[in-house]
């Protein structure tokens, strides 16, 4: 049973948080319960539903005009703010259904003409059938039950068993004027419905409140959810364990390469490997039930019309398998095109054929996407559709859109803006492994790389830094706590990173530990101590680093923080010196053996930065055995000016961004004449 979570002193802060207005009031609980939905997998899912809230405003003039604040293109309704619903002149858009027909161009020019801030992002496409409903708050959800529902074929009759005469029937119309007319007029054949079932699309609640409207959205859903016997709440986000998860690199690889394009980024993946996600293959209909559509036409823009099937019999044959069965669905989405486009009232370019997620028996169901946000997104849409396809079939068959309607829906100018026409940032798509994730250095990194698009993992010891150093890179990033040092450590962090993305594209193999003393005091344990995570940790990570980019089959560039003390050794630092000289031909090794992989190996040399190494006592004792001041000591260089985190950050990244380097050592030092590379 999905919980009504409407609470009214929560609903009575963000009124009263909104100000004096009456609007701005209403707006502010419009707010609330929109991120009440939003916030509910099983109510609604990325990419989809509405909502809106009318309201009386004066203009400059004093005069009152009517608006309606709907959801604008871009927003999720789980973190919606005011900017997010922008308002439009309510008269204007209810005059429009006079007429008998209107373009999508039209609807759009018109609706932007009649915005109360021209800045505010493009209203939702269902705006006017917001518009044409007379109730102040409008709902509009694809929860599971509903979807269920809707996909029947036998829906109809279903809808008037639950509800009797409450809901209005809409049949499917491609979401625009036209729905917005019949639903208005199906509303209008019984005035007293308390909501609207628009058949293979969705459900529609309202009321002249917003706790009224929220209500009947979460009344409705369990009313369908009870009929089916859907006691069980939509899971999401859940990994476990997996006895074998190498088709993962493998398959992120294959849908790069057959791009036929060496620069192609591959995708990010998004695993789900609950109970959920596995039940599928315990039926013998896997086949049919992936071949019949997405559940609502918001959906097929992230996810496609059907997923990539990969039977445990095909992936486990290896790479040659994987790239057939990928080839084969690029094959059918051609044809899919080929069929569909010509009917077309403009010409279609095809997008890429490549799947935006697959059901990988064994393994679990996988969402894709340019970052990891994207391949969020693209999995919680399959676990639903999933979930909705054996639910409705097992019902009396789940039959959703036909292929020429989700092909309109597809390839729909204004549904392909919502996802975006800029060029992509130049790390979009790549995963960055850093080791000393949460110290300086190897935050400013992980920040660089984020700043360009990558999805970062922070690999360290301390959990506590590991969590701090995450909320400063914000979200959509990951965090790996081990001792670098220990059996098994590489192993783990690429299982994880594979786990978490799929894959991994760049490692920043940076941590380390400076340990001082006169090379004639110094015993052999902290020789040993020192070698294990300035030198044997490099090498592992790098070495496991090398062996996963090897599986994916494309380009990777792994980067070595080397240190300058491995070309100009300073007094009693010879524990650190001899391991970062180590480092340093190890760099150039792996240079020399990888090239034919396309995998990038280079470092940096580094010098007086203020970090773990390099704390407010080692600089204090350090400035004062040279007979400096500390800022003079850490500004002791060329361009006399102190050598920040972020500027190694960006060195880091600068090398990755370079696609023709490898065996290269950049210095990162402000000048260091003893420290030149020669």
């Amino acid at each position: 049973m999905i919980t009504n979570n409407y609470k009214a002193a929560e609903a009575q802060k963000w009124r009263s948080d909104a100000g004096t207005n009456a609007a701005d009031q209403e707006l502010g609980e419009r707010i609330y319960t929109s991120r009440l939905i939003g916030q509910n997998p099983d109510l609604l899912m990325h990419g989809g539903g509405n909502t809106s809230v009318k309201v009386e405003r004066a203009n400059l003039f004093g005069e009152m005009e009517r608006f309606l604040h709907v959801k604008g293109s871009g927003w999720d309704l789980d973190v919606i703010e005011a900017a997010g619903l922008p308002g439009v002149r309510l008269d204007p858009l209810i005059k429009l259904r006079q007429l008998d027909g209107l373009s999508d161009e039209e609807m759009v020019n018109v609706q932007r003409c009649n915005l109360l801030d021209s800045s505010s992002p493009n209203p939702s496409v269902e705006t006017l059938l917001h518009a044409f409903l007379p109730h102040t708050y409008v709902d509009h959800t694809h929860a599971t039950p509903f979807l269920v529902l809707a996909n029947l074929p036998n829906a109809a009759d279903i809808c008037r068993e639950i509800f009797g005469d409450r809901l209005g029937i809409v049949p499917y119309i491609m979401p625009g004027f036209g729905l917005a007319k019949k639903a208005a007029e199906v509303y209008e054949e019984n005035p007293n419905v308390e909501g609207l079932l628009l058949l293979q699309h969705g459900h529609f609640a309202f009321g002249d409140t917003a706790e009224a409207s929220y209500g009947k959205i979460v009344d409705h859903t369990n009313e369908v959810a009870a009929y089916f016997g859907m006691s069980e709440l939509t899971s999401l986000r859940e990994r476990h364990p997996a006895d074998d998860i190498s088709v993962l690199p493998v398959l992120r690889g294959v849908i790069a390469e057959l791009r036929q394009d060496l620069d192609a980024p591959m995708p990010i993946f998004d695993l789900r490997n609950n109970r959920a996600a596995h039940s599928i293959w315990t039926r013998s209909d896997v086949e049919a039930l992936s071949t019949r559509g997405m559940a609502s036409p918001d959906h097929v823009l992230r996810t496609k019309g059907r997923p990539l099937v990969l039977p445990k019999s095909v992936w486990s044959k290896g790479r040659d398998a994987i790239v057939r069965a990928v080839g084969d669905y690029e094959e059918e989405y051609r044809a899919y095109f080929e069929r569909q486009a010509p009917h077309a009232r403009e010409t279609k370019k095809l997008l890429t054929p490549d799947p935006k997620h697959a059901w990988i028996e064994g393994i679990g169901i996988v969402g894709m996407g340019g970052n990891a946000k994207a391949a969020s997104a693209a999995a919680d849409l399959a676990e639903q559709n999933m979930r909705v396809r054996m639910i409705a079939e097992d019902a009396g068959g789940f039959y959703p859109l036909s292929e020429k309607d989700q092909f309109d829906c597809e390839y729909w100018s204004l549904e392909q803006a919502k996802l975006g026409k800029g060029k992509p940032p130049v790390f979009q798509g790549k995963v960055v492994m850093i080791t000393g994730g949460a110290g300086a250095i190897g935050l400013a990194t992980a920040k660089a790389f984020a700043a360009g698009g990558a999805n970062c993992i922070l690999v360290d010891l301390d959990e506590a830094k590991l969590q701090e150093a995450a909320e400063a890179l914000g979200s959509w990033h990951s965090t790996f706590g081990c001792d670098l040092t220990q059996d098994g450590a590489a192993a783990s962090a690429m299982d994880h990173a594979v786990h978490t993305y799929g894959g991994l594209d760049i490692l920043v193999s940076n941590a380390g530990s400076a340990t001082g003393g006169a090379m004639l005091d110094l015993e052999d344990r902290a020789f040993r101590k020192a070698f294990e995570l300035n030198f044997f940790a490099h090498k592992n990570f790098a070495v496991a680093a090398a062996n996963l980019m090897k599986q994916q089959g494309r380009p990777g560039h792994i980067l070595f923080n080397i240190s300058k003390q491995a070309i100009n050794p300073g007094g009693n630092m010879g524990a650190y010196g001899l391991p970062k000289a180590t480092t340093m031909f190890l760099m150039r090794q792996l240079a020399l053996e990888l090239g034919g992989d396309r995998i990038q190996v280079n470092g940096i040399n580094a010098d007086r930065i203020r970090s773990g190494l390099m704390n407010d006592d080692f600089i204090k004792e350090r400035s004062v055995s040279r007979g400096v001041s500390e800022a003079d000591y850490m500004g002791g260089n060329l361009l006399k000016r102190e050598v920040e985190a972020r500027h190694v950050g960006e060195a880091f990244a600068a090398l990755a961004r370079s696609e023709r380097t490898t065996g290269h050592v950049m210095t990162v030092d402000g000048g260091n004449t003893a420290a030149e590379l020669r």
